[in-house]
């Protein structure tokens, strides 16, 4: 990866667009970011690997407001780890449960085409 992205290269690399990048930045999700002499952004490769963990986050459907809040410790620094960590460990058993709770409905889904396929079958003439 190149040293520095400019905010299209950012965009394609992430998926995002360059408003909800600088979104971002403006709602203190991402630092500041650098800028070249004319004052465009570049995004170091930390910026993107710090990127890449919030859409991790946005995937696991954390709210912004407390991916705002593990930002801010996170900027906070190394003290703030124990709290980060718990911040993690608690969103993961949400996570956890959420994915008991669709797989549980996915076998309810499961069984109900069961049912389904064979009723449709029982009424199909012999």
């Amino acid at each position: 990866m190149q040293s520095h992205l400019s905010i299209d290269e950012a965009s394609r690399r992430t998926g995002l667009t360059a408003y909800t990048l600088r979104y971002y930045e403006r709602i203190g999700l991402l630092a500041p970011v650098g800028r070249a002499a004319g004052g465009q952004r570049r995004y170091a490769a930390s910026d993107m690997a710090w990127i890449g963990f919030l859409l991790r986050l946005r995937t696991t459907r954390m709210p912004i407001g407390k991916m705002q809040a593990f930002a801010r410790l996170r900027s906070e620094g190394d003290a703030t780890v124990p709290a980060r960590r718990q911040m993690l460990e608690e969103h993961l058993a949400d996570v956890l449960a959420e994915i008991e709770a669709m797989r549980q409905s996915a076998d309810a889904l499961k069984e109900k085409i069961e049912y389904y396929r064979v009723f449709a079958q029982s009424l199909a003439p012999a």
